[in-house]
């Protein structure tokens, strides 16, 4: 009796599952209904902010030593069907150091010291909006000095009143408007060199 039972269960499930199929079918549907209209939205919302966030970071760009400098968030819907977790776009950083210059992928145009610039310019707009309660910035005054270079210290310490920025530089403009100061040397002992790093008092 327990084997008929089974069987029977079976059958029955085998005759529903045509019905099950389209059941699955109109729930997948409206799933992909949804999930459009909040991809659209996000999207919606994604190329707003593209553009205010652009045009925000290329004015610090240009007061940091890049004049000719321009910064765009390009958001594109590349694939409608491709479903991710994060929406259907595709988005690039795209960015030119130079005026009269067309715009490429960032990583691909920048140098080193325009990267650390840009990710400058960048971290003083998004500074408002996030909680980072550390930065670092390597040699973020490569190839500028005079008044870019001081624009640029002030711009690092108003980063510093409220998180922790440490920054390795050369120049006097930059390290002048730092809160401490840790000097960094190399010492060569026999077969041997070790760095070391001391604070430096006033």
């Amino acid at each position: 009796l327990p084997h008929f039972e089974s069987l029977r269960e079976q059958l029955q499930q085998l005759e529903r599952s045509g019905i099950v199929l389209q059941e699955l079918e109109v729930q997948v549907t409206a799933l992909r209904g949804t999930y459009r209209q909040a991809a659209d939205g996000l999207h919606a919302q994604r190329q707003k902010t593209a553009a205010a966030l652009g045009k925000k970071v290329t004015a610090v760009m240009q007061e940091l030593g890049m004049p000719g400098g321009r910064f765009v968030i390009e958001v594109d819907t590349a694939d409608a069907e491709r479903f991710t977790p994060n929406g259907t776009d595709r988005i690039e950083f795209m960015v030119t150091a130079n005026k009269g210059q067309p715009l490429k992928p960032l990583a691909k145009v920048a140098s080193g010291g325009e990267l650390s610039r840009i990710s400058l310019a960048i971290q003083v707009i998004a500074a408002q909006a996030t909680a980072i309660p550390s930065m670092i910035f390597d040699e973020v005054d490569a190839g500028i000095g005079g008044g870019v270079a001081e624009i640029v210290g002030r711009r690092l310490r108003t980063l510093g009143e409220r998180r922790q920025v440490l920054c390795v530089t050369h120049l006097p403009q930059v390290a002048s408007q730092a809160h401490q100061h840790l000097r960094v040397s190399k010492d060569t002992q026999a077969k041997t060199t070790v760095t070391l790093i001391e604070a430096l008092d006033r």
